[in-house]
């Protein structure tokens, strides 16, 4: 299928803000048809998110306060990715950080974009099973709760909306899937 018709291309770019995750650029571009418009783009450095699956069927998920939305949320351990870190070495890190959990195996659940109308933000997303555990090593300035839940009740929470984050409803949905649940 050819896409030409939707491409837009890139004239310009500026540089409006510069941060540890996010980088903010405001793009002079030119629609499909020609006629010029802007773009406002958040450059993210990439994420991954962990489901941790012990072995009665419960999952670990992390409460947490959000700042952007002024509400205490529950989500799969996540995190941003340092500079040449692959995805799985990431999600081993920040399962172990957050949940103080090591998994001896990672199955990966593809990746998504949680909102690309304005971010290039990527989330890779694996299920993390046959777990140990160990103490967490939370960032400094991260407050967390680790709760653990049984998946179907955290299913349920995604079906009806009680749970909303979007790494974490992709992630239980493609491993209710996978789990066939």
């Amino acid at each position: 299928m050819k896409d030409e018709h939707l491409i837009e291309k890139k004239v310009s770019s500026k540089q409006i803000y510069s941060g540890g995750a996010v980088h903010l650029e405001v793009d002079d571009i030119l629609l499909p048809d020609g006629r010029p418009a802007k773009r406002d783009v958040i450059r993210h450095v990439g994420a991954v998110g962990v489901l941790p699956l012990l072995e009665n069927g419960d999952v670990l998920l992390v409460r947490q306060y959000r700042y952007p939305i002024a509400k205490v949320t529950q989500e799969i351990p996540a995190g941003k990715r340092d500079p040449g870190e692959t995805p799985e070495e990431c999600g081993k890190r920040e399962l172990l950080e957050e949940t103080g959990a090591k998994a001896e195996k990672l199955v990966s659940l593809g990746s998504i974009y949680p909102t690309p109308a304005y971010t290039d933000e990527e989330i890779f997303l694996f299920l993390a099973t046959g777990l140990t555990f160990f103490e967490t090593h939370l960032d400094e300035g991260e407050f967390v709760d680790v709760v653990r839940r049984p998946f179907d009740d955290v299913l349920k929470d995604v079906l009806d909306g009680t749970l909303r984050d979007s790494k974490t409803v992709a992630a239980v949905l493609k491993a209710a899937v996978i789990l066939k649940k």
